[in-house]
């Protein structure tokens, strides 16, 4: 049975746990914890860059959510980078970008120390978001679950999770409409971290 490493608050590890319970993919939890400053008890031994999500399916080792979620969209026979693949991927990307800029932002404020903090790195993060979101807002998601909308979910669920503060949803009235739909699917109100 494939074994997934995961920690719950990981938005990468949400896009692969949407993407299971979506398909209704088997899949072994295994809980893992660690920061870039201490690995904790990440699956270093299967993933040499120490991150979660990692994936174990005989004697494969998969990581990097996109990997991950490309594999087991193979494997269900599930279609979510079908049919517009590169629109698909380029959607992946974007969330992807957002959920790394707030990720940042978030070991800024956690990992290092008050004195050596740099404000205008922060807001430099934050504009990467707010340009993707707006491009969002330009052209929300539509049609059919893909991988690209799962992500999109992700990353939005990640912000109000993460920066709710931020009140992206204020001036983006169509991506939030949206989110809100997205959000009420099983998958994702099953995975929503806490």
């Amino acid at each position: 049975m494939m074994q997934l490493y995961y920690s719950p608050t990981s938005p990468f590890v949400r896009k692969v746990s949407v993407l299971i319970l979506e398909t209704g993919l088997t899949v072994d939890r295994i809980p893992a914890a660690g920061t870039p400053l201490d690995h904790g008890s990440m699956p270093v031994a299967l993933n040499p860059l120490g991150k979660v999500p990692a994936l174990v399916d005989g004697d494969e080792v998969f990581f990097d959510s996109r990997v991950i979620c490309r594999y087991l969209d193979h494997k269900a026979g599930a279609g979510l980078y079908a049919p517009d693949t590169w629109g698909i991927l380029r959607q992946e990307a974007l969330a992807d970008g957002i959920l790394e800029a707030a990720l940042l932002m978030v070991y800024e404020g956690r990992l290092r120390p008050e004195s050596l903090r740099f404000a205008p790195w922060v807001e430099g993060q934050w504009a990467k978001i707010a340009r993707a979101l707006d491009a969002l807002e330009a052209a929300p998601p539509q049609g059919p679950l893909t991988m690209g909308q799962i992500a999109i979910g992700c990353a939005l669920g990640y912000l109000d999770f993460r920066h709710d503060a931020r009140a992206w949803r204020a001036t983006r009235p169509q991506l939030a409409a949206w989110a809100e739909g997205f959000a009420a699917r099983p998958a994702m109100r099953a995975t929503v971290p806490t």
